[in-house]
């Protein structure tokens, strides 16, 4: 069946559902359930091709740049397929360099006093982290600076992660706006017709943003070439992920491990092991 929505996982879908200002309500309405403590009145889009200090900072910059009426910042990016392309190489590390563009330009000229409004940094991922310590199965993961005593250091800077694989929530188990607004992110392509969980004023609003019939021919173009661009990247992982798995099931087969052992460790059938 063709898809009615676009998919928000592709960088055309992701701004358009999040980065125009007739998508603002949705945006706002997500961060607010997201940092509850930034208490989001209004949002104000920044030129994000001024944060960049060279030309290749200010192509791989972050997918949205807001403020808050309260001059806090706010920068959003969508990460896919991680390890893939540059884009997704030391992402944490890129995020924290990213992070440090909005904090330098508060610096106003001559006598300034260095007291800086606070800065949040949203990753919305395609990806699981590969790193344990982070939490196993964990959606969210909340990064601050803090002592050797496990004490809030500093207040102002803010780093969410959002692990989408590993939001398994169904339509019935949604009990927050937040669980909402993943699900809709999760599952928009796959709508034929808005859910009842979704009859409110915004999520109405951004189904329409969303919906492929009400795009000009240019925008049509556009959001298929950036499907047509997500696709291929998502085979190529899939593609480098089941041959490395079967990699792994020979090896263990030609150590004799137990055939228990391995469809537990790969998630082979044991069909498919015999055939190695």
């Amino acid at each position: 069946m063709k898809a009615k929505y676009i998919n928000p996982f592709t960088d055309f879908g992701f701004k358009k559902i999040f980065g125009e200002e007739a998508s603002k309500p949705m945006l706002i309405d997500f961060l607010t359930s997201l940092l509850p403590e930034s208490n989001i009145v209004d949002l104000t889009f920044k030129d994000k091709e001024k944060l960049g200090q060279s030309e290749e900072d200010r192509r791989a910059i972050y997918d949205i740049y807001c403020e808050d009426s309260k001059g806090e910042k706010i920068i959003v990016e969508l990460q896919k397929a991680n390890g893939a392309t540059f884009r997704q190489n030391y992402f944490k590390d890129r995020t924290i360099y990213y992070s440090t563009f909005p904090i330098q330009e508060q610096a106003d000229k001559g006598n300034w006093n260095y007291q800086l409004k606070s800065v949040y940094c949203v990753g919305i991922l395609d990806f699981q982290f590969e790193e344990e310590k982070l939490g196993v199965g964990e959606v969210i993961h909340t990064v601050q600076l803090k002592d050797q005593n496990n004490q809030l250091f500093y207040d102002k800077l803010k780093f969410v992660y959002l692990e989408m694989p590993h939001f398994t929530k169904q339509e019935h188990e949604l009990e927050t706006r937040l669980d909402k607004s993943l699900y809709f992110i999760k599952h928009l392509e796959d709508f034929q017709n808005i859910p009842e969980i979704f009859k409110d004023e915004i999520f109405e609003k951004a189904f329409q943003q969303a919906e492929i019939a009400k795009f000009s021919e240019d925008e049509r173009h556009d959001y298929e070439q950036s499907l047509k661009i997500y696709r291929d990247l998502k085979n190529v992982i899939d593609t480098a992920f089941d041959e490395g798995i079967i990699k792994v099931a020979k090896l263990m087969k030609l150590n004799n491990e137990p055939i228990e052992k391995i469809i537990k460790y790969t998630g082979l059938t044991k069909e498919q092991i015999d055939r190695f």
